[in-house]
């Protein structure tokens, strides 16, 4: 259900569950073990994911799957959360290339990366009370905090679809392109991130969820300073700072 291939620094994950690219808690715990394994990849700088086909990144878990087995639906909700803790605290940027239709947990995978693309004909949905459900893969916890609690209300308790143009104005996504556009701009995007410190974007990705994850400011403060200084144990701070005195690029050892 998980494929991926590497290109250059940035692994490419593609969830592949025709016809609408559902979770199972299988491929949720391949998602997990591949983040697992390119998390030890130092080589790794950022991610891509997208979904197969031009109509769904995903649909979520099919509903299929809980029709009133508590057990099992405990064990799947499970595997969405790890999977999605993972997505959410990878060492690399993580960029959702989303093409078609994410829904529940479809964007919740999504909303678990740092960035989003949207391609224009895209539909953003949690509407998992609507069949008596709620989003239990992060939709509760991330979707105030990038849209604001207004917008999360709506689209929560309402039941209100987006599309790619809404999306973008609200903050969910952070740029639209045309159909089949996604995967190379999400492409063009990790490409950008390579051309920076990796262990700088290490450390700044998990400040800025320190943030969020509520850490007082004044405490937070002081970990932004001590990680600034944390940087001069590793070689790429001094060849980040040598390049550019030397107007050149720097070349990144990631050590």
């Amino acid at each position: 259900m998980i494929h991926h291939r590497r290109q250059g620094h940035t692994a490419f994950i593609t969830i592949d569950n025709p016809p609408a690219n559902t979770w199972t808690p299988e491929g949720l715990g391949e998602l997990e073990a591949l983040l697992a394994t390119l998390d030890g990849d130092r080589g790794v700088y950022a991610a891509v994911l997208t979904g197969t086909g031009e109509k769904f990144f995903s649909a979520g878990a099919d509903l299929k799957s809980f029709q009133g087995d508590k057990a099992f639906a405990r064990h799947f909700i499970a595997r969405f959360g790890a999977a999605f803790d993972a997505l959410m605290n990878a060492r690399f940027v993580t960029i959702a290339a989303i093409n078609g239709y994410a829904m529940g947990g479809g964007l919740e995978c999504a909303l678990a990366c740092d960035l989003r693309i949207a391609e224009a004909h895209a539909q953003m949905a949690l509407p998992e009370p609507a069949v008596g459900l709620l989003p239990a893969g992060c939709g509760t916890q991330v979707l105030p905090w990038l849209v604001g609690e207004g917008w999360a209300k709506r689209m929560i308790l309402a039941n209100e679809r987006v599309d790619a143009a809404t999306a973008l104005r609200i903050g969910l996504v952070q740029e639209v392109v045309d159909k089949g556009k996604a995967p190379g701009a999400a492409a063009a995007m990790a490409e950008r991130v390579a051309t920076l410190s990796p262990r700088a974007l290490e450390y700044c990705k998990s400040l800025i969820h320190n943030a969020r994850n509520g850490i007082p400011l004044r405490a937070g403060l002081a970990l932004e300073r001590e990680r600034f200084i944390d940087l001069f144990d590793h070689g790429d701070q001094a060849e980040g700072v040598q390049a550019f005195l030397e107007k050149r690029k720097p070349e990144w050892k990631n050590d």
